[in-house]
């Protein structure tokens, strides 16, 4: 019998109790509650998503081709290849291309446009503060704090940047509840 999760109870040994496993089902233990990541299971893949467009490829200089995904698609009632372009690479498809309305937001990109994919090697819940300075840097801490302009010799750990990103997304307060997050 599942049941939805609102709350978790801590417990001195997690993995006595049923609590962390290699997969996505926690609470294995018979009385256990079961609950499921949200986000996947180990050996599942993800594809991420970025800014791009696409492209007929006779219209893009080779010099200027960067990363380009090949597609099939249908216009019309004939058949044409076509290539995906990022945003990400640094420089325009072609001369005169330029400004936002050019490129497509990355939650409008098709499965077949990505090219960076992730396997998820493990699963877990943990409080949200448990986060480690390594984990931190992993999730992009200093990177978000150059491009809020913060000076990096202004940034003590990365775990501060973190707690400053955190609440910027999920608002004032956020970070003293330490949530359980799956990680």
């Amino acid at each position: 019998m599942a049941h939805n999760l609102s709350h978790v109870v801590e417990v001195p040994d997690p993995q006595e109790r049923g609590q962390i496993y290699n997969g996505t089902t926690f609470g294995d233990e018979e009385g256990s509650i079961q609950f499921t990541s949200p986000y996947g299971g180990v050996r599942d893949r993800l594809w991420v998503r970025e800014t791009w467009n696409w492209f007929d490829p006779g219209a893009i200089p080779a010099d200027r081709a960067g990363a380009r995904a090949p597609f099939t698609g249908a216009q019309g009632n004939r058949t044409i290849p076509w290539v995906a372009a990022y945003a990400a690479d640094g420089h325009l498809p072609y001369p005169g291309y330029e400004g936002r309305d050019h490129w497509r937001p990355s939650i409008h990109m098709p499965r077949w446009a990505s090219r960076i994919l992730l396997e998820i090697t493990g699963v877990r819940v943990e409080r949200l503060q448990d986060i480690s300075e390594a984990d931190a840097l992993a999730e992009g801490s200093f990177t978000w704090a150059r491009e809020q302009d913060t000076p990096v010799r202004d940034l003590d750990e990365a775990r501060l940047v973190y707690c400053q990103l955190w609440e910027e997304i999920n608002g004032p307060g956020s970070w003293d509840a330490n949530p359980w997050v799956w990680v």
